[in-house]
């Protein structure tokens, strides 16, 4: 097992940020993979599960560990096949916008794979 970091600065405000992850309606608007999520739920919740169905029509089942609102944090694990990866994602104040980092763990090919695809899509959640 491995773990990645990744982090990008940008002129949204925190709060707008945090929405755009606590909206599973909006994921497909910021993060370029994915075409759909499908949940019963529509907001961030722990224990909440469902699948992310990428532009490819791969899904992958995932289950939400924790969410803490007031800190804008949440943690979930992604199972596609026998690969899994835990995802922690955070937002924070930086400047007059804001910063997000998301670390990932799991099989290390699988994340350097995956990570120009995060930074991209996390480039975009923090643009205004």
């Amino acid at each position: 097992m491995a773990r990645v970091t990744l982090s990008a600065a940008g002129a949204a405000c925190p709060d707008t940020v945090w929405q755009r992850y606590a909206g599973l309606d909006q994921w497909a608007s910021w993060s370029p993979q994915i075409k759909a999520v499908h949940s019963v739920a529509r907001r961030l919740r722990p224990g909440m599960s469902g699948t992310v169905e990428s532009v490819a029509g791969i899904r992958a089942a995932f289950t939400v560990e924790a969410v803490d609102h007031d800190r804008r944090t949440w943690t979930w694990r992604v199972r596609l096949g026998r690969v899994r990866i835990r995802l922690h994602h955070e937002v924070g104040a930086r400047g007059r916008g804001s910063v997000t980092s998301l670390t990932m763990d799991g099989p290390l090919l699988v994340l350097l794979a995956y990570a120009p695809l995060a930074r991209l899509a996390l480039h975009r959640l923090v643009r205004p």
